[in-house]
């Protein structure tokens, strides 16, 4: 009796992984796959794990309050972050850590040969050490002192720590950068299809250091135009498993604040080795094609390339340019800017939703402290740029589309944006309607044509922003997935991430398994939909074939 007693207990208790979530009410809910609501963990069952941290949680189905089952945290998978801000304690033989914010977290003991030179009742950010089983409070060490005058430099670190990012890469990952050497080798000269005698140029905000995109130009002797869109070959630098890619894989994107990037790869990568600066040899992967001069694309070439970067432009010289019709190289520009216009009206003939969302910028003085806000607008300079690169994105989703093993399509991070759900879309149609907005529901179609005509008209009104910023929420999110179902918003079958390696790791995927597929080498792993695991909420998991996402809401 008392054995079936047991396996019938066992049968009741299993191990889920998930991600702890911790209220202000001082209560844990673990999301999980597998459980239509979270599973509930009171603080005594955290473990040695924080808020939001990836966890593995033993739960007990017999164990129920109000509908929700309850679990305890046996282990930490990951950390979400490792570094915190808050203020010293000391005594005379002991200090302790008190970490900021609203979600409950243990004391941190700081040895005294770890203070690093700090007092009682300073502020201090303090890395985690270690928290064995068995010991009652995690141990970490100072890693800096915050000073009054540094107040708004740390007010930003803390963002970023607070979000799970690093501050600093490792000793391994800079050591690992300063090895790589800008050398142009006659050997990898001989793969590449070399463009340096090609009119080439950047165009990019006017505070940028990384330029990771480029475009060349030249007339054919058919009469049509070779335009190349070149993106910095970071997968030429950054291999897989080395102490770079793993830091690069951890941050999985550089994150953008008023006054400084946090990047996602150092600065000797981001702003030299891959930087296609003026006046210097590059490596870059380009989609290179021939195209007419009522925008009709007659050939694409997708491969390595070699370029130099003749000039580095402005996205304010470049619009001056376009409205004056003068200046540095104004005619490629110009034509540029016209096809870059009949993309763009083509796009939105086939379904494309011209959503816009307004940009703010702020002024700083000399000690980061906010003294303004600019709005920027989206410029038919912008456009230019924003048309080619869609165009390249969409070029190499299309050509990875086509390749099949066994009949099976390659497992590569698409980015996909799912229809409209109609329960969201509903209440919107409703609030539009108030405005004197009308909506086909008909099909996917006629939404996005209803969308349209609604941003058109809506321009300049005292609702335009409202409508717009509603209209965007009632979209699903883009996400990364191996299971192409197309880019409703952009009207694209096919289309990924490619043009932005130097500050998204999804691009540097796509530029490995593109090189494979070009190279005819590709390396299936014959499990990989069931070893599939997608990122969820910027959590960077690993596919196998090295594809690894992360997935964000642009």
């Amino acid at each position: 009796m008392s054995k079936d007693r047991t396996k019938k207990k066992s049968s009741q208790t299993q191990t889920v992984k998930g991600t702890l979530d911790i209220a202000k009410s001082g209560m844990g809910y673990v999301i999980a796959e597998g459980f239509e609501k979270d599973i509930l963990i009171r603080p005594n069952d955290f473990g040695r794990a924080f808020h939001g941290d990836t966890v593995r949680v033993q739960v007990n189905k017999d164990i129920v309050r109000g509908r929700r089952i309850e679990g305890k945290i046996t282990d930490v998978a990951e950390r979400k972050q490792t570094e915190f801000i808050g203020n010293i304690q000391l005594s005379k033989s002991f200090a302790f850590f008190i970490p900021d914010g609203s979600k409950e977290m243990p004391d941190f003991f700081i040895p005294p040969h770890k203070l690093n030179e700090a007092v009682d009742g300073d502020r201090v950010l303090v890395k985690l050490v270690k928290w064995d089983k068995g010991d009652r409070k995690p141990e970490g060490e100072v890693v800096s002192v915050i000073k009054a005058e540094d107040i708004n430099d740390f007010a930003m670190k803390e963002i970023i720590i607070n979000s799970g990012f690093s501050l600093q890469f490792s000793e391994a990952a800079i050591n690992d950068a300063n090895h790589l050497m800008p050398t142009i080798t006659r050997e990898e000269t001989k793969k590449r299809r070399d463009c340096r005698d090609i009119l080439t140029f950047t165009i990019d905000p006017v505070d940028a250091k990384d330029f990771d995109d480029a475009i060349s130009i030249r007339n054919l002797d058919n009469g049509n135009y070779e335009i190349g869109v070149h993106i910095a070959d970071v997968s030429h630098f950054v291999k897989p498993g080395t102490e770079l890619d793993k830091a690069a894989y951890e941050r999985a994107t550089s994150v953008y604040l008023p006054d400084r990037v946090n990047p996602m790869l150092p600065e000797k990568i981001s702003n030299e080795l891959c930087s296609l600066r003026p006046h210097e040899d590059k490596y870059t992967f380009s989609v290179i094609y021939q195209i007419s001069n009522r925008a009709e694309i007659k050939h694409t070439w997708i491969g390595r390339t070699l370029i130099h970067s003749n000039h580095r432009f402005s996205y304010e010289e470049v619009q001056e340019i376009i409205e004056n019709k003068e200046g540095l190289h104004h005619k490629p520009i110009l034509l540029l800017n016209d096809l870059a216009q009949k993309f763009r009206k083509e796009r939105f003939k086939k379904g494309a939703i011209n959503f816009s969302s307004t940009e703010v910028r702020f002024q700083l003085d000399e000690t980061g402290k906010p003294v303004g806000i600019i709005v920027k607008e989206s410029k038919e300079a912008h456009k230019l740029i924003e048309e080619f690169m869609l165009l390249a994105n969409k070029s190499v989703a299309e050509y990875v589309s086509k390749i099949k093993v066994n009949k099976e399509p390659i497992p590569f991070p698409y980015r996909i944006h799912d229809t409209p759900d109609e329960e969201k879309l509903k209440p919107f149609v409703a609030f539009a309607k108030k405005f004197g907005y009308t909506f086909d529901m008909q099909d996917q179609a006629a939404i996005a044509s209803s969308f349209n005509k609604m941003l058109k008209e809506v321009q300049g009104k005292p609702e335009q922003h409202v409508l717009e910023q509603l209209g965007i929420r009632t979209m699903a999110k883009a996400i990364y997935t191996p299971e192409n179902i197309g880019h409703y918003g952009l009207g694209f079958e096919n289309y990924c991430h490619f043009t932005s390696p130097i500050r998204r790791y999804p691009d540097i995927l796509a530029h490995r398994i593109l090189q494979e597929c070009l190279d005819k080498n590709l390396k299936l792993d014959k499990k990989w939909k069931r070893n599939a695991n997608i990122a969820v909420n910027g959590n960077v998991k690993q596919w196998k074939l090295s594809v690894q996402v992360i997935n964000t809401n642009r």
